[in-house]
């Protein structure tokens, strides 16, 4: 059964991924990072799915990964170690990353107090991030000589660009909720007591949205970083053909002539 450090909720098409160790900051144990990719990898394998939802329990989103598990690898030999966090993190981090960016449809970032270490990775990696005004934001790796994990050095250059990244990683200074919405690391910024309901209004417009319009979007910018200009026009053409041919451009058109509010289906 999947450990209680990671709970999976999906009703009505939403799925809620919750990280549940409050009382250690939701920090990321070994035994998180496997159930990590369990539920990811079970999301993956959904297709009643609209939109995923990633929150820490309690009072902080996640503060990093936990530094008692990783003390009890110190007494390895290092290359015991190398072969210990490689496989870890290969099996459990890698495919959990690689599992929610695969997702075809948008994952948001629900995030309050801290959001540090891989907390902060995994919020890059979702495709929008709505943040408590009272969050705050650290890389952290560096602090304890570490280089990142989570995709972190493919996620923020595209974020905040390479000379911001290379200060955030190296520095791994603190910066606040405000800071983060001006570098883009948020995409907005709410008042703890409102965060909840601008999550709802936001799953709500996706439900209401054009479902594989919003796959098709999300696709395309994956693949933007890997292409050049040409190939990524094309790959544009073939998406854009392929929305053109559902119902639910139809219904957008039809909308638009009616001067009405269009109800896609999804």
């Amino acid at each position: 059964p999947m450990s209680s450090t990671i709970l999976l909720d999906v009703t009505d098409g939403v799925a809620t991924l919750t990280l549940n160790r409050p009382a250690a900051l939701n920090a990321l144990s070994f035994e998180m990072m496997g159930a990590l990719a369990e539920a990811t990898s079970k999301l993956a394998h959904r297709d009643d799915l609209r939109v995923v939802v990633i929150r820490g329990a309690g009072e902080h989103f996640m503060a990093g990964g936990d530094l008692k598990d990783f003390a009890g690898q110190l007494h390895l030999s290092p290359e015991s170690r190398i072969a210990s966090f490689r496989a870890t993190i290969e099996q459990d981090i890698n495919r959990s990353v690689e599992a929610l960016a695969g997702l075809r449809v948008p994952v948001i970032g629900r995030v309050h107090g801290a959001c540090a270490g891989f907390g902060l990775s995994l919020a890059l990696g979702c495709d929008m991030v709505l943040a408590a005004d009272t969050a705050y934001f650290t890389t952290a790796y560096g602090s304890i000589a570490l280089s990142g994990d989570g995709g972190v050095s493919w996620f923020l250059p595209r974020i905040v660009g390479r000379h911001k990244a290379f200060e955030l990683l190296t520095m791994a200074d603190r910066f606040d909720a405000a800071e983060a919405l001006r570098l883009g690391v948020a995409n907005k910024v709410v008042p703890l007591a409102e965060l909840d309901a601008a999550v709802d209004a936001l799953v709500g417009r996706i439900l209401r949205g054009p479902k594989e319009a919003y796959a098709e979007i999300k696709r395309l910018l994956n693949q933007s970083p890997d292409q050049s200009l040409d190939a990524q026009l094309q790959l544009e053409a073939e998406a854009f053909a392929r929305c053109a041919a559902r119902p639910d451009f139809d219904e957008g058109i039809g909308a638009f002539l009616e001067k009405r509010k269009p109800r896609f289906n999804g």
